[in-house]
Parts: C-alpha cells; structure tokens; sequence
C-alpha cells in the first residue's frame, strides 16, 4: 500500500474536536495494533497484522493527546461516530532507522510492528502519519476498528512478574518494564540482580532521582534456552527470548531486536508505559527508539560504570526521544541540515533560531564556539560551560548544534549530568505523563 493520504488531510483530521475524558472513551484495558512496516528509503507501506487485547493499561488517564511533536511517527484514535480524537501519542521504529541506512537504497524489508492504547468503548478509526522530507507529519495509513469483533485476540498473562521498584498507581507514575534477553532459568537470581542494578543506576542521576516517587519498575520472568546474546560478526548464535542481536545495521555495537510484536507479548504481562531488556552479555552495547524499547548489556566488567550511566542515557532515548549529540558511530542519515529536527536537545538553527532560545543569556552568541582545548573526553565543570548552540550532534558535524559542549547524551563516560535542556525536556515530559 502506498502512500496515498495527503498532509492536509492528515492536518484536518487532527483539528478535530478532542476529548479528554477517559471513561467515557475507553475501558481500563489496553488495545493493540500489530502490523508490518515495510518498505526502502523512498518509500514505505503499513499492512495490517490482527488486534489483540491486553488485560493491564498504565498510562495517564488525563493526559490522552500527547502534543510534544517528538517522534518520526504518531498515531491517532478518532471516535467513528464523531470524528473526536480521543488518543494520540508519538513514536519511533527500528523499520525507521533501517530507511534511513544505504542498504535500504537498494533493496525493500519488512518488520513486525505494534502500537498500543486504552482500549476504546466504541468504534474507532486508526490513522498512522509519518515525517515527510520537511520533518510534517503526513497521514500513510487508517484503519476502522470494532472494539467488539470477535476476531480480537485476548492475550493473557502467562509469565510471572515481580515488583522491583513500586511508588504507587500506575496513573501517576511512569511503568517500566524490564524483559530478560539470553538468561536461562538457571539465571533467574542473576536477572533480578541486574534489575535492581538498573533501578539504582536509573534514579543515581537527576532528574530521574528528583522522580524516583513518580516511577513504578517491574520484570516480567521470560527465560532463554541460550545463554547470552546472538553476536553474528563473531559467529556467535543464540536462541533467545527477543531475539536479540549485535551488529544491527552493521553496526558492531548496536544490540537491537526487530520483533516488536514478539517483545510486546512479553511485556504484556505486567502493566507498563515502557519496555526496557536487560541482555546477559558482558560486550558493550545497547540502543534505545522513542516509545518503542531500550536496551543494554549488563555485564560489562572492564567498565562497570558504563553499566549505570549508559542506562541513563538510553533510558533519555526512550521516554521522549532526546537525540545523541555526539558527531560519528552511525552510517544511518538520521538528519537533514536545513530542516529543524523534532528533538528537544538538536536544533539546525533555521532562520538563525535556536529552539531553547529562551533559556540562552542573550550575551551569548549563536552559533557558539566551543570553550579553547575543549574536547569530548576531558573533564570540563558544567559551571564552566555556557548554554548555546554548539555545531555538531545527531552523528553529524555541520548543520545540527546541541546545547553544550557535553552532556550524559554526547559523552557520557565523563559525565554525571544532563544539559539544562535535557534535563528541563525530561522534567517536563515527566510531568505530562504523570499527571
């Protein structure tokens, strides 16, 4: 299926009249949309997979339009019968990033994919929308669905689950779920070691920690027949629980797994905002997509450190899309010099606007140079450092500035602190999810 939606009618769909009642939309249950994502870089298509219902919802009752803008993708859910949009929300995909790789300029793929939403009352319509080349989202897909149909799978817990850090109801606080990747049932203690690991690392750096009464952490037990994680550029194969694997996109470091669908059956099985997998692997790596999932390795011996920090940084990508800020160690062609990307912490400066303005002295010049024998790996004080535009960030060197020299999102092995922009963009999207 081709694009065949237009952005003005994407627009006028969204101008519709919103609501925010909850219970008069939806049931305290969770929906889900699996589809298939294909496509190459010029092109991509949805095509429709089943529905299925998921017995826990853990998302805010009050905030059902999220409006921030981040994300390469959004979806919406219109009542049927009156065109009222009763839920949106962004997000990001693996299929995504793959488009934008140079494999994809020559050859099409496929990957199972999967959204979900409270679970609506009545007859609805699905619309997906995309970023076009100028960064607006335009619509490629809509779908009609009845909450009714007996062809609606009902997906029932079937794997345990244990609290690892619990504050309170899961409509004031962020759910967060950890999935084990490559732990066998011999490695059961060892999982929920590592869990408590993250935990602590997790709330260990602000503003996570100043949040820590706002967030609910649980694992949900699923066991590998195979000890560790699938490494293909080392001839190292595993039959695992997400099928994860190192050297995705060719990328030695890049641990990602490209079933959704898979991992959602998994994380269904506790209520949850967002799906964090621990893998079992001592070799560093990870990666994160905005409201999709997160992972690291946790094992990672010689650096210890690089454990907590790396989770902070990942976990930055996943609750609402904050860009790295560091230049190289991506081939993927992520960002457009010229065209303003959807990040809280990136800006390409158009018509020499700079997206946190608001928050720079105004003595400070714009594009700003970076501080005399700066360079990523030293130890600069954040007090030194001045709030601007700094060229450089989203892997590429020209054209894409972020807010400071350095920040737990560029190099993080030297820092304990996001930037001000970060920080204020995480505190603020922490707020909206927990009201």
């Amino acid at each position: 299926m081709k694009v065949v939606f237009s952005c003005l009618f994407a627009l006028l769909s969204f101008s519709a009249v919103v609501a925010q009642d909850f219970n008069t939309w939806f049931y305290n249950k969770t929906m889900r949309f699996d589809y298939y994502h294909a496509g190459n870089a010029e092109s991509e298509s949805i095509y429709f997979d089943e529905v299925l219902e998921e017995p826990y919802y853990a998302g805010s009752k009050t905030s059902l339009i999220d409006d921030f803008g981040y994300g390469n993708y959004r979806f919406r859910v219109i009542d049927k019968a009156t065109g009222t949009l009763i839920y949106q929300k962004g997000y990001g995909t693996l299929m995504n990033e793959w488009m934008t790789t140079p494999e994809a300029k020559t050859m099409q793929k496929a990957m199972p994919e999967s959204i979900v939403f409270p679970y609506p009352r009545k007859a609805v319509t699905l619309a997906i929308d995309a970023r076009d080349k100028q960064n607006n989202f335009c619509e490629i897909y809509r779908q009609d669905i009845d909450p009714e149909s007996y062809f609606i799978r009902r997906n029932r817990p079937s794997l345990q689950y244990v609290d690892i850090a619990y504050q309170g109801n899961s409509d004031y606080c962020v759910d967060v779920v950890l999935i084990p990747e490559g732990y066998t049932e011999a490695d059961k203690e060892q999982f929920m070691k590592d869990c408590q690991v993250f935990a602590e690392s997790l709330f260990s750096y602000a503003p996570y920690g100043d949040n820590k009464s706002r967030f609910n952490i649980r694992a949900v037990w699923a066991p590998s027949v195979d000890a560790g994680v699938t490494i293909p550029g080392e001839n190292i194969w595993k039959n695992t629980a997400c099928k994860v694997t190192y050297y995705t996109f060719d990328s030695e470091r890049y641990q990602m797994t490209d079933d959704m669908q898979n991992l959602r059956d998994i994380a269904a099985n506790a209520p949850y905002d967002y799906i964090y997998i621990i893998s079992n692997s001592q070799k560093y790596g990870g990666g994160a997509i905005y409201n999709w999932y997160g992972i690291s390795a946790a094992h990672i011996f010689a650096r210890p450190e690089s454990i907590r920090k790396t989770y902070a940084h990942e976990f930055g990508h996943l609750l609402l899309g904050l860009g790295d800020e560091y230049v190289g160690g991506s081939d993927t062609d992520l960002y457009t010099p010229g065209i303003e990307p959807w990040e809280a912490n990136l800006t390409a400066l158009v018509d020499g606007k700079c997206k946190w303005a608001d928050m720079v002295d105004a003595k400070t010049p714009i594009p700003t140079p970076v501080p005399n024998g700066y360079n990523r790996t030293n130890s600069y004080k954040m007090s030194d450092w001045k709030l601007g535009a700094y060229e450089g960030g989203g892997y590429i060197e020209k054209g894409i500035y972020r807010p400071m020299p350095n920040c737990m999102m560029n190099w993080m092995h030297t820092q304990n602190l996001f930037c001000p922009v970060c920080d204020k963009a995480i505190r603020e999207y922490i707020d909206f999810l927990t009201k």
